[in-house]
């Protein structure tokens, strides 16, 4: 059973829809249940907290985020409740944005229906690694180390939905 909020973001979805010259896209799927989510990004760039005038991009905050998603009911809230938590928030905090916090800001979700807030996480993480490329920064560990699981779970889901 779904929580209200759930509900609410599923037959309501905050911030559907794309952003025309993204700074990062990020795409995250699930073959075995077919959820697939699109999430877009754009960036203020700032100086860094010192106000020295040096560009840190983990200073940089999400202005604006929106999303695509094909699939259930909690796929569809979660990608909604993670743009309402990461709008506002700069780069390293969005990186910071977890499974867990999707599913509590919605007043949690099923068990069977949890992969559906990874795949929140995920595609917002790899947006935020698009945009990291896109802009030649160095990507810290933690975000190359998500970006390379989340690689591995599509090729191995891919190499199942071969069979």
């Amino acid at each position: 059973m779904y929580s209200k909020k759930v509900m609410e973001h599923f037959m309501n979805p905050r911030n559907v829809g794309e952003i025309e010259n993204a700074d990062g896209v990020g795409l995250a799927g699930n073959m075995i249940c077919g959820d697939v989510m699109q999430i877009f990004i754009k960036v203020k760039k700032i100086a860094d907290g010192n106000n020295n005038n040096k560009h840190d991009p983990n200073y940089d905050f999400i202005e604006d985020i929106k999303f695509k998603t094909i699939g259930c009911a909690a796929a569809i809230a979660t990608s909604s409740m993670i743009t309402e938590i990461a709008r506002g928030k700069t780069i390293e905090e969005g990186l910071k944005i977890t499974k867990a916090d999707v599913a509590e800001a919605l007043d949690g979700l099923p068990p069977i229906k949890m992969h559906c807030s990874n795949l929140a996480s995920d595609a917002l993480a790899e947006a935020i690694y698009d945009y990291f490329s896109k802009n030649t920064y160095e990507i810290p560990e933690g975000l190359k180390n998500a970006h390379e699981k989340i690689k591995k779970d599509k090729e191995y889901a891919e190499h199942l939905g071969e069979k």
